[in-house]
């Protein structure tokens, strides 16, 4: 596997000059799949009957907060892992990562008998950061998001010949996390829509190459902070943009720039990528844990949040809810009951 291409490039004339690389393909999601098979269960999808009542449509929960490190992540990261060489996998992995990416790597590392090396932001979830020690992988906190980070461990793998894996621009990854799509398509092929979060980009990528390769007619909406919209701009603009600031309480969505391999598999398939905001994400939780007894971080809630915004478009269809991880510490739990209601 080649090494990912620099994602500075701006002003694209069209999405396929933002990466010249390998794009995931739905076979090769399927072929993730045998490859995660004897590492993980599949997770449940769950029709909600409380959910539907509340949006007015039928509603199945992808609950992925139910894998290992409680996110979906770990997908992708066995795939990749499980197909690096002895020799790679001897030069040990770096990653950049807000949590989840970080577990997987720490997890697929463990796996697989490599050391993982993971730079996280100074303000990292502590359950996350937690997993990660836990799990064997020596974690770096440097500066104040994950940007900062991807910075630092691209420049550390560098100096020290490791095996950097960048959390949205490897095609294993996606491939690895649309098996999640796959399980979803298969208890659901009809599905009228799916809401997915977006951080970085794979898990949407994921969907849409499945959804999209097994149901032409569906679909699929990436859902973003409005005070981290970076992937969100990107989409509407056609170029590689980034913020300055990542403005959410939400880590899971929690950056500042977006990529070239998913915006060139997302910007012309993705049907739309709504903005919702922090108070619509802490309700949603709180609405997840009152009607689902399901525990979702802010990333994991963000789907519901964009659509109770959209409920009126959506009314006796079926839709789909990525529910990406449940790492929420207590801290953040309190907060929300504290200063929300459920939807």
């Amino acid at each position: 596997m080649a090494e990912s291409p620099s994602t500075s490039i701006t002003n694209p004339d069209a999405p396929a000059a933002l990466w010249t690389g390998p794009v995931p393909t739905l076979a090769d999601v399927f072929e993730a799949r045998l490859q995660i098979r004897p590492y993980l269960n599949p997770t449940p999808a769950i029709r909600s009957e409380p959910l539907s009542e509340l949006l007015g449509c039928n509603v199945i929960v992808k609950a992925e907060s139910l894998l290992p490190t409680g996110a979906f992540k770990i997908r992708g990261g066995i795939n990749l892992m499980s197909r690096l060489s002895r020799e790679q996998l001897n030069r040990g992995i770096v990653a950049a990562s807000t949590g989840n990416h970080g577990q997987s790597m720490a997890y697929a590392a463990r796996l697989f008998g490599t050391k993982a090396s993971v730079f996280v932001p100074e303000v990292a979830n502590p359950l996350k950061v937690a997993s990660m020690n836990r799990l064997g992988a020596e974690v770096h906190a440097v500066g104040r998001d994950f940007d900062t980070c991807l910075e630092n461990a691209e420049e550390f793998a560098r100096e020290h010949g490791k095996y950097f894996i960048h959390s949205a621009n490897e095609p294993e990854l996606i491939a690895g996390v649309g098996t999640y799509a796959l399980e979803l398509m298969e208890f659901e092929p009809r599905l009228d829509a799916i809401f997915a979060p977006i951080g970085g980009g794979s898990g949407l990528c994921g969907i849409t190459i499945v959804g999209k390769g097994i149901n032409p007619d569906i679909q699929v909406f990436g859902v973003q902070s409005e005070g981290a919209p970076a992937v969100f701009n990107s989409w509407k603009s056609r170029t590689l943009e980034s913020t300055p600031e990542a403005n959410t309480f939400a880590e899971g969505i929690a950056t500042r720039m977006s990529y070239a391999l998913p915006a060139a598999i997302l910007w012309d398939v993705v049907d739309e990528i709504v903005l919702v905001s922090d108070q619509a994400i802490k309700r949603a939780m709180l609405t997840y844990l009152q009607r689902t007894r399901l525990l979702a971080e802010g990333a994991g809630a963000a789907p519901l949040a964009a659509a109770w915004a959209k409920r009126e478009e959506l009314q006796g269809k079926t839709i789909a809810l990525i529910l990406s991880g449940g790492n929420v510490t207590l801290d953040v739990l309190q907060a929300a009951m504290n200063e929300e209601q459920p939807l």
